[in-house]
């Protein structure tokens, strides 16, 4: 399925980001999110005429990409990094379970909420390494559960606004950027960057924050959000296998426990049909004739 594929090309792409902020860690967040972004959104450039959106669309935007990430790094300043980054994984719980509530017309199916569980479960064994890495309540997990909802409920209202094509995503991508550019400016210290750090945020610019968000945006407009949901797994767990790899450290129990709760997870989901009414037909119908427009 199309969509699939759209989806597993962004996961992919997201599941390198750690390697990359594990290499870039020494530059401040609120920086290397804002130059990412804006080389991701380079590619639209030559199709900056497709950027003619509503304003309420353009906030739509920026409350998925600039929000997030906002949220994000005021939870990982503020909470344990480890488990704020496993309650910032609900957000494909969230895209499964509040897709009826954001797209009339689809129902809930019992295997879409046992692979959902499933997969936060694998994700969390593949995060926590099978045990408890410390850190009492911290109000960061707050933002961290915000930030998942921001994420899922972006995805899901892309199909609830009028149709926009593909291409804005790069405008979401720049306005996006100035504004963590300027949170850069107000929050963090100055920071210089050598020509290997400029080579790896060019990276995750073109990769992670730039052709994701592109691909994601095509899965959401031709698949079922469920499915895409419970794909979405697929992320820590490939992020966690990179990072093992990138750092040598050898793969442990939970990673593999982890794999077959996770692919288990994601081939249940997608095979799940049925539970989709007129009124998402009529919402699909809408998406496929905007997602013609790249």
């Amino acid at each position: 399925m199309p969509a699939n594929a759209y989806a597993l090309g962004a996961i992919g792409l997201w599941a390198t980001l750690a390697t990359l902020g594990v290499w870039l860690s020494h530059v401040p967040p609120f920086l290397l999110t804002g130059l990412a972004l804006l080389v991701g959104s380079v590619p639209a450039w030559p199709l900056a005429r497709q950027w003619r959106v509503p304003p309420s669309t353009l906030a739509l935007g920026l409350y998925g990409l600039f929000g997030y990430h906002f949220l994000l790094f005021i939870a990982l300043r503020s909470a344990p990094a480890v488990e704020a980054n496993l309650v910032n994984y609900l957000w494909p719980l969230g895209i499964v379970v509040l897709a009826p509530l954001f797209l009339p017309g689809l129902r809930l199916r019992a295997v879409h909420v046992l692979a959902a569980l499933a997969g936060f479960g694998g994700a969390a064994l593949a995060i926590l390494g099978g045990g408890a890495s410390g850190g009492g309540w911290s109000w960061g997990y707050l933002a961290a559960a915000a930030s998942a909802f921001m994420w899922s409920s972006y995805s899901l209202m892309t199909r609830r606004v009028a149709p926009f094509p593909t291409a804005a995503i790069g405008l979401f991508g720049l306005v996006s950027g100035l504004l963590a550019l300027a949170c850069h400016a107000w929050l963090e210290p100055p920071a210089s960057l050598s020509g290997r750090d400029l080579l790896l945020i060019a990276v995750m610019g073109l990769g992670p924050l730039g052709a994701a968000f592109f691909l994601w945006d095509k899965a959401l407009k031709l698949g079922d959000p469920r499915q895409v949901g419970v794909l979405s797994y697929i992320t820590p767990l490939a992020s966690t296998l990179l990072l093992l790899l990138a750092t040598g450290r050898p793969l442990r129990w939970n990673v593999a426990a982890a794999a077959v709760l996770i692919i288990g997870a994601a081939v249940a989901g997608t095979r799940a049909r049925g539970g989709e009414g007129p009124d998402a037909q009529a919402v699909n119908t809408a998406d496929g004739s905007s997602a013609s427009t790249t």
